[in-house]
């Protein structure tokens, strides 16, 4: 069972951008979906039921993930400082002010999404954009995390990430070849580096990236499954609010987690996540 609504098509019509430094965002539209795996699918984990429908209400969603640049800029612009992700190999955005940022790694490409960010980082940059369309809408600045942009729930992540499809992917059953970037997707980037985003093709609401590549923080505290999930696609703010529940697998997962339901759930500052240097995220925007 899916959703009521209409599957969108990719629609460049449904794009939109803010600001000059401000992701491309596409509208979402209303409607309804089955949220979780039947216990039938191929690698399910027990957390992903029970199965429950869901309405979502119409929102925007990041076309990609936030890209290194796109991170940088807000670096550059405000001086934060994310904490290191991994102490042990030294990987750590470096934010030394006077507009002066640096990236993870050795010269990583621009378009890589960013990575390296626990869930404090990811709503450091979402408060951010909302100063900055404050003050494209002539409003009082503010370094609120409260405004239009946030992190997606993630009953309206599995939603956007399943584009109206049942099947464990939008694009079918199997993870099949160069879908996704992961251990085992058959791409060239597979289980050894990170992909430019947009490096594979748009799920049915024109998203990209949406499984695989970099694991995307969402709102939600982590709870072990859904016994008492929200039915209107608004975050679970109660459980284990000290971790937060990450969504779509990295480049370096198994095609297991490479699944519209699979889910973990991570400390907030990323210390118990091994993998932590794999994490980024995608906004999304509130609709009138």
């Amino acid at each position: 069972m899916g959703m009521t609504s209409a599957s969108a098509a990719e629609d460049t019509s449904r794009e939109f951008q803010e600001c000059a430094e401000c992701p491309v965002m596409v509208g979402i539209p209303a409607g309804s979906f089955i949220m979780g795996s039947t216990e039938h699918e191929r690698g399910r984990f027990d957390n992903e039921g029970p199965q429950h429908k869901v309405a979502v209400a119409a929102f925007a969603l990041g076309k990609t993930t936030v890209t290194i640049e796109q991170y940088a800029t807000f670096l550059r612009q405000t001086g934060y400082q994310p904490e290191p992700c991994d102490r042990y190999h030294g990987l750590y955005w470096d934010s030394r002010g006077h507009g002066l940022a640096f990236p993870p790694g050795i010269s990583p490409p621009p378009l890589w999404p960013a990575y390296c960010l626990n869930w404090n980082d990811a709503r450091a940059y979402v408060a951010w954009l909302n100063s900055k369309v404050a003050k494209a809408a002539r409003q009082v600045s503010s370094k609120s995390i409260e405004g239009p942009y946030r992190l997606p729930t993630e009953a309206e992540w599995e939603y956007a990430a399943r584009g109206g499809v049942t099947t464990a992917r939008w694009w079918g059953a199997t993870v099949g070849e160069a879908n996704a970037n992961c251990n085992g997707c058959g791409s060239p980037w597979d289980g050894r580096d990170l992909a430019p985003v947009g490096s594979f093709g748009p799920n049915p609401f024109g998203l990209y990236d949406m499984l695989g590549n970099v694991w995307q923080w969402t709102e939600d505290c982590w709870n072990d499954s859904y016994i008492g999930a929200p039915n209107d696609g608004r975050a679970w703010i109660t459980g284990a609010c000290d971790k937060r529940v990450m969504r779509g697998g990295s480049w370096s997962s198994l095609p297991v987690f490479i699944r519209s339901a699979a889910r973990s759930g991570n400390d907030i500052k990323g210390c118990d996540f091994d993998y932590a240097n794999y994490a980024g995220f995608r906004v999304a925007r509130s609709l009138p």
